[in-house]
């Protein structure tokens, strides 16, 4: 686990790369001190603030994302006027090049020319709170579902999907050919992480040990899979569906398949921005969740992935973004998916809001696989990080009716597609059924 901590994001530098990188990855200009990207212009003309606005303590917030559909609803909220309809008339949506850049700049905070909130994988301000002892409130999710595992090209004989057991004699053999398989993540410890880690050890492949698991910054991924620097990724979208459209690999499952309606993005705050502006964070919350709700219409998708697919945000062809919002998915094999029951939601079936269980399930696998203490005070520290009762005050005061609001702060028991159930209330139960782990 310390190797793949201490792995080295992948950068190529053949021109194959450089190539993918610039006609359809993130650009790359920016502030030397965020390593971020220009702010988005200013917010949609001819906004008022509203009467129900918060009396807020500062009209400004800088706030990260990620080139990922997921982060849609922190950039609507800007492009829509949402963050200046509550108040917020100065929030500036900032690019970042990876997530270690994204978590060293809410380290920093805005005063020392970081940010102080973004769009982030959920275990992230968990992660961040307790091994960078920078503590961090998680204010809702910003999304469930919505992610894909994809595979190159050479793989399609194998028929790789939803079960990655057709993967284990490749990484036998390669590993006996001392040519390890390289699984792309985002992240060690993140959702993109995680979500590999589950597939490949319900096949029966130890993540650890079969196989080598390489960070990898989203944008990149594609151009990693052309040069041939790692066999297959987790990621969101649309690199997922670009590499479909480049013809360089394929899905082999989109995440809605591994676990149904799974909580993915996060949007956090630094505990000491929030504990200071009350007022402004409840006004960055009403933005957000409008902004969810605003991106869930159908009628909106058009639009958002215009907007979405923009130079200073992802710098890609919307057509690349725009299908899989849709809920219509071209795995790249052959397979065809349309109206698929569990696409990327923003608002939908409680997707924005913060359950207190999933946080759970994130930190037991924290545990499962070694980037946090078996003694971890899991409970303890998703009571002090999740902040539900924030998401709630805020959902009222945009006129989101009871009957939408969660009334536990657990969905209760899980099951994933290999039939293995997660009980909230008996973590422990869980981490000792699984066979494969680090714990």
């Amino acid at each position: 686990m310390k190797n793949l901590s201490r792995r080295k994001f992948i950068f190529t530098t053949t021109t194959a790369a450089a190539a993918s990188i610039l006609a359809h990855g993130c650009s790359s200009g920016n502030t030397a001190s965020t390593g971020g990207e220009t702010p988005s212009a200013a917010p949609a003309a001819n906004v008022s603030t509203v009467a129900n606005a918060p009396k807020v303590e500062t009209t400004k917030a800088k706030l990260g994302f990620i080139a990922l559909t997921d982060s849609a609803p922190l950039i609507i909220a800007k492009e829509k006027g949402f963050f200046a309809k509550y108040g917020m008339t100065d929030v500036e949506v900032i690019k970042q090049k990876s997530w270690p850049v994204t978590r060293d700049n809410l380290k920093i905070g805005s005063s020392g020319g970081g940010i102080d909130g973004a769009h982030i994988l959920s275990p992230m301000p968990y992660l961040m709170t307790i091994n960078d002892k920078v503590p961090m409130y998680l204010l809702a999710r910003l999304n469930t579902n919505g992610q894909a595992i994809s595979v190159a090209n050479k793989f399609k004989d194998l028929n790789v999907n939803l079960e990655s057991k057709a993967l284990k004699e490749a990484a036998s053999l390669a590993k006996a050919n001392k040519k390890s398989l390289k699984f792309g993540v985002t992240f060690p410890g993140g959702t993109h992480d995680l979500w590999m880690r589950y597939w490949l050890a319900a096949g029966g492949i130890n993540p650890d040990q079969d196989v080598v698991l390489e960070p990898v910054p989203p944008p990149q991924m594609v151009a990693n899979i052309k040069v041939g620097t790692i066999d297959s990724f987790c990621v969101g979208e649309p690199w997922n569906a670009q590499l479909v459209n480049q013809k360089l690999g394929y899905s082999a499952l989109v995440t809605g398949e591994l676990w149904k309606d799974h909580p993915e993005k996060a949007f956090t705050m630094r505990k000491d921005w929030v504990d200071k502006n009350p007022n402004a964070t409840q006004a960055l919350l009403m933005a957000i969740l409008e902004a969810q709700q605003w991106c869930d219409r159908p009628e909106n998708k058009e639009e958002m992935c215009k907007i979405c697919s923009g130079r200073k945000y992802f710098n890609v062809a919307a057509t690349d973004i725009l299908e899989r919002s849709k809920g219509n998915i071209d795995f790249g094999d052959g397979r065809t998916q349309q109206n698929f029951s569990h696409p990327m939601k923003f608002w939908a079936n409680n997707a924005s809001y913060p359950y207190k269980s999933h946080d759970t399930w994130f930190l037991t696998e924290e545990i499962r696989w070694g980037y946090l203490p078996k003694d971890t005070k899991v409970q303890e520290i998703v009571n002090q990080v999740n902040k539900e009762d924030l998401w709630k005050q805020a959902a009222k005061a945009i006129g989101v009716a009871d009957s939408e609001i969660p009334k536990s702060s657990s969905r209760g028991i899980e099951t994933f597609f290999d039939g293995v159930k997660f009980d909230p209330e008996k973590p422990e139960e869980y981490l000792q059924s699984l066979k494969i782990k680090k714990v």
